[in-house]
Formats: C-alpha cells, sequence, structure tokens
C-alpha cells in the first residue's frame, strides 16, 4: 500500500461514542476502494489476534491495531509482536484521538502509519513503511489468511460446519 491510496478525509466530526467496529468499517471500506482485502480478529501463529489483516493486490501484508481510547493506546504493550507478520503496520484511531503518543519513540514512527476513521470512511494520515517479510514467512501467512477467510466464508454459509477445521 502506498501513500498514493484514494483515501479521503474521514466526514464526520468525532464522536465520544467510536467503537472499534466503526473504525474498522471506516478502514475496511478504505482498503476495499484500493483492492486490499481484509479479515477482521485473525489469530496470529505467536498466540495473538490482529484487529485487521489483509492482503494488497501485491500479496503484501497489512496489518491494522485498533484504538478508541488514549488509555487503551497508551496501555497496549503488546503491538510489537504483530510486526513479524505484516509489510506494513498501522494504527486505526477515530476522528478526534489525540495521536501524540504515537508520534514518541516507544511507538516506533518509522516503521508505523497512522489511519483515522469513524465508520463510514478512513484516511492514511501517516503512510506505513513497507518492511518486507521474508517471501517464506509471507507464504505461510497469505496461505493461513486465505483459509481462514474460506473458512468463514463456509461458516456464513452453513453453520453446521462450525464443528470442523480451526476456527479464525
Amino acid at each position: 500500500m502506498s501513500h498514493a491510496l484514494n483515501s479521503q478525509p474521514a466526514a464526520v466530526p468525532a464522536v465520544a461514542s467510536a467503537t472499534a467496529a466503526d473504525v474498522a468499517r471506516g478502514i475496511c471500506r478504505l482498503f476495499a476502494r484500493n483492492d486490499v482485502w481484509c479479515l477482521s480478529e485473525m489469530p496470529l501463529r505467536n498466540g495473538r489476534r490482529a484487529d485487521l489483516m489483509g492482503i494488497d493486490v501485491k500479496g503484501r501484508i497489512v496489518i491494522v491495531e485498533i484504538k478508541v481510547s488514549r488509555a487503551d493506546l497508551l496501555g497496549d504493550g503488546k503491538w510489537p509482536d504483530y510486526l513479524d507478520f505484516c509489510d506494513r503496520f498501522y494504527w486505526g484511531l477515530p476522528v478526534g484521538l489525540d495521536r501524540g503518543p504515537l508520534e514518541g519513540a516507544d511507538y516506533r514512527p518509522d516503521c508505523c502509519g497512522v489511519i483515522v476513521a469513524d465508520g463510514y470512511d478512513a484516511e492514511i494520515v501517516r503512510p506505513a513503511p513497507s518492511q518486507p517479510l521474508a517471501a517464506a514467512r509471507r507464504k505461510v501467512e497469505v496461505e493461513r489468511l486465505a483459509r481462514a477467510a474460506l473458512r468463514r466464508n463456509l461458516v456464513g454459509l452453513d453453520p453446521e460446519c462450525t464443528p470442523w477445521g480451526t476456527p479464525a
């Protein structure tokens, strides 16, 4: 994903009740317009769970960690665990949340992008630099993401398939 995405500013002013689902929806819309397709709540092999994990048109993996409050943002010490599973990492925040902490060294602005979103749209306010995964790691992660998407699709069509396979 490059900074040249067709991003448009979030159209709705900040709302105190922004939820992670609202932010995820806006980000997914931004990504879909740019041919990046995501799954929410994607389990990683290290036991963590990515809020959004997707693949762009070139097969690069994107992870977005969504934070909807300052306390949630400041209290997250696990986010570096996601960096080994993606080519680009973004913070996803609601409109109006102070992005100041993300400029500090602890949040590694040199390798993390920032997306601001509401329930309708999103805007990349700081592009995420590419930190390319090793080809073997990318292949494994793309296959895991594809299998999770296919399983979720099938279970959505036929809930009786839920007990089979690995949930994701």
